[in-house]
């Protein structure tokens, strides 16, 4: 293609509300443009990259056994209400009313649609395993889009859902999806962990998010540093050992700690380790307030509380119904002589080897010292409630945790009967009886993997594509179009390129070389052809764009040292 045909707004400045590389980048290069916040237009070179990134995605689906069908991205709000999620999913959802007052909402996930599809056209066990997958855009209205487009009310994604007669066939099915998605980011050169994972709003068990690491990931990644262990730090459970002192136990007394509220605070004023301070935070889980104590050097795990709960939702209480409900302020909560009976009380593992600790006494500006678990307060179960932390033992028992930060690019579930159930999705088995059908659920964001490939592959002067996912293997750069042999030797090498099916870009335009060069480094593209001075002699300069390697090469050779460079 020549370059003076296409759509390539490259700027030379970056955008002021660009954070992150990949959308400063993808910005510069002319790849996206902002419409509406979380709202990006693909301009031709970003379709390119799209394309490439959906035909590995189908490659490794077919493999999977997965059918590609089209659903509405227009929902009925009836089918979401069958499931319960139209109330729960909350405000990330964009609903909306038609001309007859309707309701609607635009597709964020498509559970709903597919289990009523399914559930309408699948009768017999003799038809399932059923594995069927669309690549759409989808819509949530997400509070504060950022990042471009890494967290977007408008993004492009690969949904796949599968349906079982049981739960070994979906085991079976995971694994294959599991392999897949794998080879789908392996394949688009991406560094990755596939780390264990809460299901949040999908619902299901036994789920896997694929991490493309990155200092600029939202989530946290809990590693080990001598095996394959990964976790989501959400997930990624406390096998720590807890000693107690030995130390003599001393008298409860309640002490003066005026304005002192944070446990940082409370350590320094008392002048006692944080780890022997208890940190005692009130729940609403569901309708029901639980006070939750760990120690404090130490985070409640919001996912572990609602887990351990199977509660549809978990959040702090407010200061008014802390208030209401213990009489004191958030910064004086302590598990001894709670007043409300109505507050049931759990306490993280390591809260049990305290001995003499500090804790709130449920008074304003006023804290227990000489606190001990069992003698000053009953508490109904020691759970792993808190965060890993790095230095932690791993879970699988080899190496210590560390962290990573990275970008989620995929999620695998096993939702099990959470849907079927729920919206009466069921066939007949072999001996005739109605079963409710088993599901999986596999994602990919797939204008998230461009971007997180972007991330991962840039250098000072732009971006440095992947071979197999450039818009163009070539980039075809005559210094001076206007001199003859230049311009006739390009035309050459263009068609030589094209007739050998390397995709190539032609830069025709009339601006100086500078600009070509700045621009093609912006873009990113593999192998870049100069046409100068040698033009006369059938010689060019190749440039690696990965490398920075030069060489100068006769046309004779071209297509053969392209192809060394190339991948195909």
């Amino acid at each position: 293609m020549k370059q003076s045909m296409m759509l390539i707004p490259t700027l030379r400045e970056t955008p002021s509300d660009a954070d992150i590389k990949s959308h400063q980048l993808l910005l510069r290069a002319g790849f996206i443009r902002q419409n509406a916040s979380g709202v990006y237009s693909y301009l031709p070179l970003a379709k390119k990259v799209l394309q490439k990134i959906e035909t590995i995605v189908r490659e490794e689906m077919e493999r999977a056994g997965a059918v590609e069908l089209l659903m509405p991205a227009l929902q009925q709000a009836e089918l979401w209400q069958e499931s319960g999620r139209w109330y729960t999913y909350g405000s990330e959802l964009m609903r909306l009313n038609d001309r007859h007052d309707r309701k609607f909402a635009l597709g964020a996930t498509h559970e709903e649609v597919i289990t009523s599809l399914v559930r309408d056209e699948v009768k017999s066990y003799k038809r399932l395993p059923l594995s069927l997958y669309q690549i759409q855009n989808k819509f949530r209205d997400e509070k504060r889009p950022r990042f471009g487009l890494l967290r977007g009310r408008e993004f492009i994604m690969k949904d796949a859902y599968s349906f079982h007669a049981s739960q070994e066939s979906l085991d079976e099915v995971y694994e294959k999806m599991f392999q897949a998605y794998s080879n789908i980011f392996s394949r688009c050169g991406l560094n990755f962990r596939a780390v264990i994972a809460d299901s949040g709003a999908m619902g299901g068990k036994d789920t896997h998010e694929f991490m493309v690491l990155s200092d600029v990931g939202e989530d946290t990644i809990a590693y080990s540093d001598e095996s394959n262990y990964a976790a989501n730090i959400e997930m990624a459970p406390v096998v720590a050992t807890y000693h107690k002192s030995e130390e003599d136990l001393v008298s409860l007394e309640k002490v003066e700690t005026v304005g002192k509220k944070s446990i940082q605070e409370v350590s320094e004023y008392l002048n006692v380790d944080e780890t022997k301070c208890l940190k005692s935070l009130l729940f609403k889980v569901d309708e029901k307030y639980v006070l939750v104590v760990v120690r404090g050097d130490h985070e409640v795990n919001d996912v572990k509380l609602k887990n351990y709960y199977d509660a549809g939702s978990v959040e702090l209480a407010s200061p008014e119904e802390t208030k209401l409900v213990l009489g004191c302020s958030i910064g004086s909560i302590g598990p001894v002589a709670t007043k409300s009976e109505e507050v049931e009380v759990i306490a993280d593992q390591a809260v049990s080897s305290i001995i003499n600790g500090v804790c709130g006494a449920n008074e304003e500006d006023f804290h227990f010292t000489g606190v001990n678990p069992g003698r000053d307060f009953s508490v109904e179960q020691f759970l792993d409630l808190r965060f890993i932390q790095e230095g932690d033992p791993s879970p699988d028992g080899i190496g210590k945790i560390v962290f990573a930060k990275g970008i989620e690019v995929g999620h695998v579930f096993k939702l099990g009967t959470r849907y079927s159930e729920a919206m009466n999705a069921t066939f007949l088995d072999e001996n005739g009886r109605s079963q409710p059908m088993i599901m999986g659920c596999y994602g990919i964001g797939v204008s998230r993997t461009l971007a997180a490939v972007a991330e991962q592959f840039n250098d000072e002067n732009g971006l440095i594509w992947p071979t197999n996912l450039s818009p163009y293997e070539a980039h075809v750069i005559p210094i001076n179009a206007k001199k003859e042999d230049q311009r006739l030797l390009a035309d050459r090498i263009y068609s030589l390129l094209q007739e050998n099916n390397i995709s190539v870009l032609y830069d025709d335009r009339d601006e100086r070389p500078g600009v070509k060069f700045a621009d093609s480094d912006l873009m990113g593209l593999p192998v870049r052809i100069t046409v100068g001075k040698k033009a006369s002699e059938d010689i060019v300069e190749i440039k690696i764009r990965k490398t920075g390697e030069t060489l100068e090469v006769n046309f004779e050779k071209l297509v053969e040292t392209i192809s060394t460079f190339v991948v195909k």
